[in-house]
């Protein structure tokens, strides 16, 4: 498997066997680790500031995390964004503390913010910037 596709099933497969309401921020062209989460029956939607051509299945809407859609994200018990610039970092934390969900981000090579979060080796790396305050249901 090339390490490309690797990052995003190693992300697909924990956000599935761990979240039963999962959404994407900044989905962009990449549907991988989506598509296994919607497969997992664990998708909510996937969103992006433009319109792209995301297959139907994703529920994929166009919404802006800067001045975010809130009743678009009401049901989520993570929100996740795989290679987020980090200018996007603050609004996504700011995002998952108004709904109370998990926040899980995937930084591009040694990137993080501020303190990086709680790590979490699922074979990669992936930061909490943010944790839910109430339990989530382990599948």
């Amino acid at each position: 498997m090339d390490e490309y596709k690797h990052i995003e099933t190693c992300i697909g497969r924990y956000i599935a066997d761990n979240y039963s309401n999962a959404v994407e921020i900044g989905i962009g062209r990449n549907t991988d680790a989506a598509r296994i989460i919607a497969d997992a029956g664990n998708l909510l939607c996937t969103t992006d500031i433009r319109n792209m051509p995301v297959p139907e299945e994703l529920g994929f809407i166009v919404d802006d995390i800067f001045s975010p859609d809130l009743s678009r994200y009401r049901q989520a018990d993570v929100i996740y964004s795989v290679r987020p610039g980090i200018e996007m970092v603050p609004s996504l934390i700011a995002l998952a503390g108004r709904l109370d969900c998990d926040l899980i981000v995937y930084h591009l090579g040694f990137e993080t913010y501020e303190n990086g979060g709680e790590r979490i080796d699922c074979g990669v790396i992936l930061h909490r910037y943010h944790r839910c305050s109430k339990t989530i249901k382990q599948r």
